[in-house]
């Protein structure tokens, strides 16, 4: 059941007692949070909005948003904050747009004003290759490189063999400088054998992207079909599958593709069967929970829940604990705050900005 605003229930994961706030609620089906310098939260709203909440209220939506087409799974997605964000203001989100030939996701910079009562010098860096009527499978979330190029992820867009074809921007996580050119280090900048913005390719629908700040390695979680939700690590020019191996089956229960291996394919770190249709990813650096220190935390929608993955020293993939199950409604994001805490959003019309706490810390 929700919670009231400012209400707190507790519960136990293992020996640790976590208090669960409710920061906020009446949000209208929430998809992202990040933290503001001074401990204030900016969150996205699917049906095109963008709202600050600061001591328990939450402001009017902001202003200078673009045209976002929202339809099916598409909308107002993601928001990530650039890394000088207390100096320049400046921050990216991602969203479903409308153009020739159907609507696909795009990518935005922008500018906070400094009365946070809007969005300046808003800038289409980057919108996919091949737009279409499909309303499913637009990803997208954001995650920022020390160097401050941008990786994201796109879906097949609902057409499962737009994955395998490197010319397309779909099934792919992409990588991009600030401005929207293509990234360093990108397989097929230089060679003309793919699009150039492409990193990786044979992802379905890749919702949750993170790079842990330990080492700067990137992560991504994926929906599967029925069955075969991912967790995978993409490598530059690298090829993760799908629709030629998968985990999971058709929605129909027809097989896909060629198994669950083939020469060529990366497997993944770690797959769900039964799906619990992830939302986001974070790999979990901080200090209020240090015995979860390297972990995979990953929202999901279709268990209401938060998972966390244990992971060994050597990376390997540990045991899963599974957190809140059906308790708040469907899990969208996950973000770890600078105090260590964890902010979830739960995707709902009527949604919440929950915050997760050590009881003895919070």
């Amino acid at each position: 059941m929700p919670l009231n605003a400012l209400a707190q229930e507790r519960i136990q994961a293992g020996d640790i007692s976590i208090n669960v706030t409710s920061i906020a609620g009446s949000l209208e089906n929430p998809w992202s949070v990040e933290v503001l310098p001074d401990s204030a939260y900016i969150v996205t709203e699917k049906p095109g909005r963008i709202r600050i909440i600061r001591d328990g209220k939450t402001s009017e939506p902001l202003t200078g948003l673009p045209e976002i087409r929202v339809a099916g799974q598409g909308g107002l997605l993601d928001i990530a904050l650039s890394p000088d964000f207390a100096e320049s203001r400046s921050l990216y989100f991602t969203a479903s747009v409308a153009g020739e030939g159907g609507h696909g996701t795009a990518v935005f910079s922008a500018r906070l004003a400094a009365n946070e009562s809007g969005l300046e010098d808003v800038k289409r860096i980057f919108v996919m290759n091949k737009l279409t009527g499909t309303g499913q499978h637009f990803g997208s979330r954001i995650a920022i490189a020390a160097d401050g190029s941008l990786y994201f992820g796109i879906g097949d867009r609902g057409e499962m063999d737009r994955a395998q074809d490197p010319k397309d921007h779909a099934g792919s996580i992409l990588h991009i400088k600030p401005d929207g050119t293509p990234g360093s280090g990108n397989p097929f900048a230089e060679n003309g054998q793919g699009a150039p913005e492409i990193w990786s390719v044979g992802h379905r629908n890749p919702q949750g992207i993170t790079i842990d700040p330990a080492d700067n390695s990137l992560y991504t979680v994926e929906h599967g079909a029925r069955g075969g939700d991912e967790i995978n690590s993409p490598k530059a020019g690298s090829n993760y599958g799908w629709p030629t191996i998968s985990y999971g089956k058709h929605y129909s229960g027809a097989e896909i593709g060629v198994g669950q291996a083939a020469d060529g394919y990366e497997q993944p770190l770690h797959y769900w069967d039964p799906s619990i249709a992830p939302g986001a990813i974070s790999v979990y650096r901080g200090a209020m929970f240090p015995e979860w220190n390297g972990d995979f935390l990953v929202a999901a929608l279709k268990y209401q829940l938060l998972a966390r993955i244990d992971r060994m020293d050597d990376g390997s993939i540990g045991t899963e604990e599974r957190l809140l199950t059906g308790d708040y409604g469907r899990i969208r994001d996950v973000k770890v705050a600078p105090d260590g805490s964890i902010l979830l959003v739960t995707d709902e019309q009527d949604g919440q900005l929950i915050r997760l706490s050590r009881a003895d810390a919070s």
